[in-house]
């Protein structure tokens, strides 16, 4: 039944062996799901693996599929955010359905993302008391929606127990736009899912035909898939039988291509929207996994996916990417932007198998940090930190040793 806490008995990870009742707040909507999206949901999985009460509220269509441990709050409207269209919902109807869900689940800690962000988890900070543990997935040079969201929360960021930001970029921008300092602790991946993964044979490449792929949103500009097509040429010149293999939402795709391409367009395939197990064999079944995005990535989830599933990766030389792909050991750089480049980059690739061979083999040790089994284990602790404190300052506020030193103002804050 959709809106109801999950609870699976199990091993708790940390060191105190608790139990927890964890609230997690999504501020996008699951009707598309993307990035955060995806990090609240295996993170609610792998706690609820563990042995926690995991309730986790986002926005969602009264027809879109949900898990159990999901409470929707209703429709969401599309907004553009940070080059993306982001489906967020705000407003009293919804302050109303934050403050029930609050109310329900008694948590022991509540975990908002992105609380800066118009959305479900401004409107749980303002309202929620008790222990709370954010995390930030915005990583941006400059950002106008920041500065405008600032004054909003201001206050209300004194709630925040502890900060997590998933990459340095994501640590930065936080730093940079409102002050503070956070704990990073990346995005996680399934790891064994993707290792165990079989390649599709349609998808899979030959050493006359190899393949190279594109996963993500395709009418995005900062994804970078015009990048990848003004590259196709040069890399046809050198590997002719090349496939491009295109996986991810959005119309504009093959238009695009034909405009760019002209007949050489053929060489582009262009899949639709893929599952999660179909992502799977997907990046397992490329010879390169490219990632051509321009910029606002913070972390680079699909660089680890395709790592673990022994993809050879090649990628812009954002700062999120460089380090997920550690300085260029783990994945080929290439200048952000520059077509010309990444062919250059493919082609290396292709032209060398035991370069493409230690670029796999280096990604395979790289990707163990971000195993969702290391990654829980360090927000346990967070969360374990932020549970301990609050005891200690109930406790210490109701010794009677201390209770004369109350001001006036704490002591009407506690009536």
């Amino acid at each position: 039944m959709r809106g109801r806490s999950a609870e699976v008995r199990g091993p708790v990870a940390g060191p105190s062996g608790q139990s927890l009742r964890i609230g997690i707040v999504c501020p996008y909507s699951f009707d598309v799901p993307g990035g955060v999206q995806f990090h609240v949901r295996d993170l609610a999985e792998a706690l609820i693996a563990r042995g926690h009460t995991v309730s986790v509220l986002a926005p969602a269509d009264d027809e879109t599929p949900l898990p159990d441990y999901i409470t929707s709050t209703g429709k969401a409207i599309p907004v553009r955010y940070n080059g993306s269209v982001a489906r967020m919902t705000f407003g009293p109807v919804t302050a109303s359905r934050v403050r029930r869900w609050l109310a329900a689940g008694h948590f022991d800690v509540l975990h908002l993302h992105e609380p800066v962000t118009p959305s479900l988890g401004m409107l749980a900070l303002w309202i929620a008391e008790g222990p709370i543990v954010a995390t930030f997935h915005t990583a941006l040079i400059r950002s106008r929606a920041l500065q405008l969201a600032y004054p909003l929360v201001r206050r209300s960021l004194e709630k925040i127990a502890a900060r997590i930001a998933v990459s340095e970029d994501a640590r930065r921008t936080l730093v940079e736009h409102l002050g503070g300092d956070a704990v990073v602790i990346p995005n996680g991946v399934y790891v064994q899912k993707f290792e165990t993964a079989e390649p599709e044979p349609r998808w899979q490449g030959t050493p006359d035909a190899p393949t190279v792929g594109f996963l993500g949103r395709i009418d995005e500009p900062r994804k970078g898939l015009q990048v990848m097509l003004a590259a196709v040429p040069a890399i046809l010149e050198r590997h002719p039988g090349t496939r491009f293999l295109v996986a991810g939402r959005g119309e504009t795709g093959p238009d695009e291509a034909r405009s760019t391409l002209g007949p050489l367009a053929d060489h582009v395939e262009f899949l639709g929207s893929i599952t999660d197990a179909e992502k799977a064999r997907f990046l397992c079944s490329l010879d390169v996994y490219c990632a051509p995005q321009t910029g606002g990535e913070s972390f680079g989830i699909v660089l680890v996916e395709a790592m673990s599933a022994g993809a050879a990766v090649v990628a812009s030389d954002l700062g999120a990417f460089r380090r997920v792909l550690d300085d260029g050991a783990a994945g080929r750089l290439f200048r952000v932007g520059d077509p010309a480049d990444l062919a250059a980059a493919v082609t290396a690739v292709l032209d060398d198998d035991e370069l493409r061979d230690s670029i796999v083999r280096a990604g395979a040790a790289v990707v163990r940090q971000y195993d969702w089994s290391s990654v829980t284990d360090r927000v346990v602790a967070v969360y374990e930190m932020v549970v301990a404190g609050a005891a200690e300052a109930v406790r210490v506020g109701d010794d009677p040793r201390v209770a004369g030193h109350r001001s006036p103002e704490n002591e009407r804050g506690r009536r």
